[in-house]
């Protein structure tokens, strides 16, 4: 095996032009291909910046045309030559107009034959790929979506600081405090039985360093939060959270966009529209059933509770007089590929998602087939299609529940579902919207109780402060999320500041002022010595860089990402350790159950 010593690295391979032609250069990479025609080798090398072609002809040096034959795919080299014009250009290559006449090849690392082939779009599962990642890590597709974080990453740096953001770093070993998704526990050694959790966020360090009167703070934070995983979430994941100091939601909207509009049109070229549209949530799960409406379709949510009243049809009736509704959407044109099989389809995910069935009304050739026409007159059948713009070739599609938000929520799943099938969603778009005005409270009936929807530090909005121990369902908060084609990129909201304030909110969520100070004791504490009205929020880079990218996954754009149930198939982690660490920690683990043969 070669040295490395006296020859060091001019340029990267994607970096060469026909303007370098004449030049000598020293290139390294991996070796993609390697093609003997006898008297003339070539080799495309590779490394992050692109391919380029190698030659080796009867002028070449016995001894390196020797170590070109005998080279193979991944073997590592390192080169010198000069560029000159290639005789057969590859216009599919920005290098394809030239190549490098090697002088001098050194042989810097073997390879055995890889698990799968390095090549954009490789096809092997996964699974196999993430087992062995740094080797995924070489395809040209993944590399490109890394260095493409770096970019964002870059651009995040760059606008905060020019907008007076300072950087802090907050502390990766924090307090527990359980609120929401669970925390990941580290054991102290030294103190036995307690623990340090991983931070779901930075949010209680970042408010108290408003307090300490930094004024405008961000920071590129790790979070985590141990809970299952979906193709936009991973248990550890980053976050470009900032906080600003003397502000209202206006103030903090305006660096949102500005941020967004910065970061598309310097990383990927594509001007953002502002100021962003607004729905509030009330409107935005009235229209879409959801709180992060993707916008780039239509199939708004119709109200058809004022239109059945009067109906016989008991699904439809029994719904209402619990107080509940009917909502609807019609999926225009849809009627050639929402035939009855795939309505049967619908219904089932309907089912999945709490629902009681799924009515259905499908117009299609001048007829009408319909789940629930017998128990309707034609007046009231003509009225719900009147009120649904309907006409043939049009599916209508009905959930009924006696909780409106149930029966909204599955409408939008179902939407979702729908413009999938219909292949109607514009893969181009980047459709960008704020969801404000969010419920302060939501009612939990597996315990019976109202819980902060966001988190407890967040402030309600001036009008509804008297209503928040006598109507807790009609209070808004000061929060604010944005969304990105169906995806919550963030979340924030202004922040209560007066102690007075936040110990009420805590005794409405049920903590007593004893409870609230073991919790949160240095936050109250704080808040007592001036703290500045602010407020911010966190967007996630991870799933900002997957929607910037179009990627399928999160796993597309994190170098070193986990699976499903969690673990990481490369390093076989989380694993166990031995009894001496846990002794050391105070640690003993319970007897895993032995199942029967």
């Amino acid at each position: 095996m070669d040295t490395i010593e006296g020859l060091k690295r001019t340029h990267y391979c994607g970096t060469l032009r026909a303007e370098d032609i004449g030049k000598e250069v020293v290139v390294c990479g991996w070796v993609q291909k390697q093609r003997d025609l006898g008297a003339l080798v070539f080799v495309d090398l590779r490394d992050r910046t692109g391919i380029l072609q190698l030659a080796f002809t009867e002028t070449t040096d016995k001894a390196v045309f020797e170590k070109a034959a005998a080279l193979r795919s991944e073997y590592v080299i390192g080169v010198r030559g000069v560029v000159r014009e290639r005789a057969a250009k590859n216009p599919d290559l920005p290098t394809g107009d030239v190549e490098i006449e090697v002088s001098e090849l050194r042989l810097l690392g073997k390879s055995e034959t890889t698990p799968f082939e390095i090549v954009e779009n490789c096809q092997t599962a996964e699974l196999t790929r993430l087992k062995y990642r740094y080797l995924d890590l070489r395809r040209p597709d993944l590399q490109k979506n890394i260095l493409m974080r770096h970019k964002i990453t870059k651009i995040t740096r760059d606008f905060f600081d020019e907008n007076g953001f300072i950087e802090i770093e907050t502390p990766m070993l924090i307090r527990s405090t359980p609120e929401g998704a669970r925390d990941f526990l580290v054991p102290s050694r030294i103190h036995k039985g307690s623990f340090y959790a991983l931070p779901q966020s930075p949010q209680l360090y970042k408010q108290l360093s408003m307090v300490a009167g930094f004024d405008r703070y961000m920071q590129i934070a790790r979070c985590f939060r141990d809970e299952d995983l979906r193709a936009d979430r991973q248990p550890e994941f980053t976050q470009i959270d900032f906080e600003m100091s003397f502000v209202d939601m206006e103030d903090v909207l305006s660096i949102g966009e500005n941020y967004i509009t910065r970061v598309f049109k310097e990383a990927i070229g594509v001007d953002i529209e502002t100021p962003l549209p607004r729905l509030t949530y009330k409107e935005a799960m009235e229209r879409y059933g959801s709180d992060k409406p993707d916008t780039r379709f239509g199939l708004e949510l119709q109200d058809l509770s004022e239109t059945v009243k009067d109906s016989e049809f008991v699904v439809f009736s029994s719904a209402l007089a619990e107080g509940g509704s009917v909502r609807a959407f019609n999926a225009k044109g849809a009627a050639k590929v929402l035939t009855r099989k795939e309505i049967d389809k619908l219904a089932e995910s309907a089912k999945g998602s709490g629902a009681k069935g799924l009515a259905w009304i499908r117009l299609n050739d001048g007829g009408m087939a319909c789940s629930f026409k017998k128990f309707m007159t034609e007046e009231q059948m003509q009225a719900i299609l009147t009120r649904m713009d309907a006409e043939d070739g049009d599916v209508i599609l009905i959930v009924a529940d006696r909780k409106t938000s149930l029966a909204l929520s599955v409408l939008g799943a179902l939407r979702k579902e729908v413009a999938e099938k219909l292949d109607i969603i514009p893969k181009e778009k980047f459709n960008l919207l704020w969801i404000t005005e969010f419920p302060f409270f939501e009612f939990d009936e597996d315990t019976g109780e109202w819980l902060a929807m966001h988190h407890p530090f967040t402030a309600p909005m001036e009008e509804c402060l008297p209503y928040l121990e006598s109507d807790k369902g009609n209070v808004r908060a000061k929060a604010y999320d944005l969304v990105l084609n169906g995806i919550e990129l963030s979340s924030g909201s202004i922040r209560i500041t007066d102690p007075e304030l936040q110990s009420r909110i805590f005794d409405l969520l049920g903590l007593s002022k004893e409870e609230a100070y073991e919790k949160f004791g240095y936050l109250l504490d704080a808040f007592k010595y001036g703290a500045p009205p602010h407020g911010g929020m966190g967007i996630g880079l991870d799933r900002l860089c997957m929607q910037m990218l179009r990627a399928d996954s999160l796993r597309d754009v994190v170098a070193y990402p986990k699976v499903q149930n969690a673990s990481e198939p490369m390093t076989e982690c989380p694993a166990k350790v031995d009894d001496i660490q846990l002794t050391d920690l105070g640690i003993a683990t319970l007897a895993e159950e032995k199942t029967e043969e």
